[in-house]
């Protein structure tokens, strides 16, 4: 078995004016000035508390849990209103999905920096509950780029780091699987430029969506042709 995870915010769902907005309005009530949308974008991925440290590294423990709460309380309301449609999935990614959840050598997961109550709305509303056979989330990690979602997700599937995969459109994703020693994918749609991506050590990028299952069974491949190679070696 293979096992395939994904980020969520920038990479499953475009989420940004959800928390663009969020992050205004934690500001706004901390009566501090908002970053530019390319520095708050640029966060995006990490855990709340170091999300604000790396925008206000200035900020005292008190500011910043002020600012993470208020945050979030005005993400639940801000991703339930129309105008934003819940961080819509991109085009294209329900059908990746579904390709890839009906194959009988793939398994799929999920590691975000979201809560776990933030996935379980997207899954609630995408019909996905049992589509990802591991979920890890902020709640129970440190921060990416850490590896400890992609460890225990690779625990609860019972696959080896040579059979997996993590997709991302951040650094800190790609960063996150060069430190669990799987196979790192870019994505060319989320929320970090895709030079930044192939920078961070990147294996290979998805430029598109329509070339994301295609990325995903040749970098599998290659991980498997080098495992072959080492085995052959020692053998």
């Amino acid at each position: 078995m293979k096992l395939v995870i994904f980020d969520c915010d920038g990479t499953l769902v475009d989420s940004q004016n959800a928390i663009l907005a969020s992050m205004e309005q934690a500001f706004a009530f901390l009566g501090l000035p908002a970053p530019t949308r390319g520095e708050m974008l640029g966060v995006v991925g990490l855990s709340l508390p170091q999300a604000f440290a790396a925008l206000v590294p200035d900020a005292d423990e008190a500011a910043r849990a002020a600012w993470v709460d208020r945050y979030r309380s005005q993400y639940r309301h801000t991703a339930a209103t129309p105008m934003n449609e819940q961080a819509p999935l991109y085009p294209g990614i329900a059908e990746a999905i579904a390709t890839l959840g009906g194959r009988d050598d793939i398994l799929l997961g999920i590691a975000t920096g979201k809560s776990r109550r933030g996935v379980a709305r997207v899954l609630e509303r995408e019909g996905w509950h049992g589509r990802f056979l591991t979920i890890q989330t902020a709640d129970d990690h440190p921060s990416k780029p850490h590896p400890s979602m992609i460890l225990q997700a690779m625990v609860e599937a019972g696959v080896e780091p040579e059979a997996t995969v993590m997709i991302g459109d951040t650094t800190f994703d790609i960063e996150m699987a060069l430190a669990a020693r799987v196979g790192a994918i870019g994505v060319g749609w989320g929320y970090h430029a895709a030079e930044r991506l192939t920078l961070a050590g990147a294996h290979t990028l998805a430029a598109t969506r329509a070339s994301l299952i295609e990325t995903i069974d040749a970098q599998l491949a290659a991980q498997a042709a080098c495992l072959a190679g080492r085995e052959k070696r020692s053998a």
